[in-house]
């Protein structure tokens, strides 16, 4: 993978078949000046300044890497964590959102819209707005907004309008409906900041970048703790921000495994969960090309998640060339599964991971079991303070 970053993507955008940008004519213009911008303005010296500092300072990065005792002790092999748990907001989320509001600065945009659907994503992005003084507008479904309440709290305290979507299954997909629409009436004025590496050129390449900061710390402090590199390297997938961020880091390494873990919900029929590379095809969805899981009219499919971040149809576009490539193992965790390793990181570690998290825990768990004497390496994406409520009253304490 020589100068994997320098040929992924191509300048229209494709991570081989995926990706591209497939918009409105309206929209063209406004993406190439964006696309230009984060070209010339991100690789100068006062932008990457800036944006170390506001990661040093602000941030608080660089976010640790944990050793896992006890839970290692209980299944084996030797369970690492990457805290972005530990990174100001609660998420990995906030490493991309600053990125973007500072080039929205830069550009002279007023206005920050984007979608989210746990809810860390918007409680970054509205962060980064109060911190540049910009305005930001947040599109969520009900269904969301419901199981991720204190989010949308955060979200109104940092000054954020938060928007209801309530059509269709009113989650994630709809959000993302919902947002695009508010920003193609003015695209001027405002920057459509998507929440994950999906969504038209520029976007996909430009959070995988900002992202690929916890990649970097991550080898160089494992390394450090233990003079090698982990032979497991484990994260969520949805959209797959947080995955691409690790990976990008260990691409080039072959003796070190790659997993994404999707959501395979209450059950394998369409609807009830999410795992878009395990059954999905190559489709269109939201002006870019990526695995999608499809109804029997080729439209995005209903899905599910016990996780809001991760319901939803498609998937980035750089996970879909990887899958190809057989680069990444892409794997899933059910709900029970996610639920028990919510508990089980929470009770042997006193750490409560988001519930996305969990999936990338749960499968951990079972390769920790098979692979006893190797070492695993889990993106820690987010803390699961918004989601005790929803857990506790939807599943119960353990016994």
């Amino acid at each position: 993978m020589k100068n994997y970053f320098k040929k992924y993507p191509n300048k229209e955008g494709f991570f081989e078949e995926y990706g591209g940008a497939f918009i409105p004519p309206v929209l063209e213009a406004e993406m190439q000046k964006i696309t230009d911008a984060y070209h010339t303005i991100s690789k100068s010296h006062n932008f990457i300044q800036e944006l170390r500092s506001i990661r040093k300072h602000y941030q608080g990065r660089p976010t640790p890497v944990y050793y896992c005792a006890r839970l290692s002790e209980k299944y084996g092999g030797r369970i690492y964590l990457k805290r972005e748990d530990l990174n100001h907001t609660g998420a990995h989320k906030l490493n991309h959102c600053m990125g973007e509001a500072l080039l929205a600065k830069h550009l002279g945009k007023k206005k920050l819209i984007a979608e989210t659907g746990a809810g860390q994503h918007g409680v970054a992005l509205a962060t980064a707005a109060a911190y540049f003084g910009l305005e930001c507008e947040i599109h969520m479904g009900e269904v969301d907004m419901k199981k991720e309440h204190p989010n949308v709290v955060r979200m109104k305290i940092l000054g954020a309008t938060v928007v209801p979507v309530s059509h269709g299954l009113k989650t994630l997909k709809e959000a993302v409906d919902s947002a695009f629409g508010a920003y193609l009436e003015d695209p001027v004025n405002s920057i459509y900041c998507i929440g994950s590496v999906v969504g038209p050129h520029p976007f996909p390449m430009m959070v995988r970048d900002f992202q690929r900061v916890v990649g970097i710390e991550a080898k160089e402090q494992f390394f450090e703790m233990t003079g090698e590199l982990p032979d497991n390297v484990v994260a969520c997938v949805g959209g797959g921000s947080n995955a691409m961020g690790i990976f990008s880091a260990f691409l080039d390494d072959e003796e070190c495994n790659l997993y994404g873990v999707e959501p395979a919900g209450r059950s394998f029929e369409l609807g009830e969960h999410a795992a878009t590379m395990k059954f999905g095809t190559p489709g269109i969805i939201h002006g870019f090309k990526c695995y999608t899981l499809q109804d029997e009219n080729g439209e995005p499919a209903p899905v599910y998640s016990v996780a809001s971040g991760l319901d939803y149809p498609g998937v980035g576009p750089e996970h879909s060339m990887l899958k190809d490539l057989n680069k990444v193992n892409y794997e899933c965790a059910n709900d029970k599964e996610t639920i028990d390793a919510f508990y089980e990181l929470s009770r042997l570690e006193g750490i409560i991971p988001a519930l996305e998290s969990s999936h990338a825990v749960a499968f951990a768990l079972k390769l920790a079991k098979e692979n006893p004497q190797k070492s695993i390496l889990i993106n820690l994406s987010g803390r699961g303070d918004k989601d005790i409520d929803f857990v506790v009253d939807t599943f119960g304490l353990p016994k």
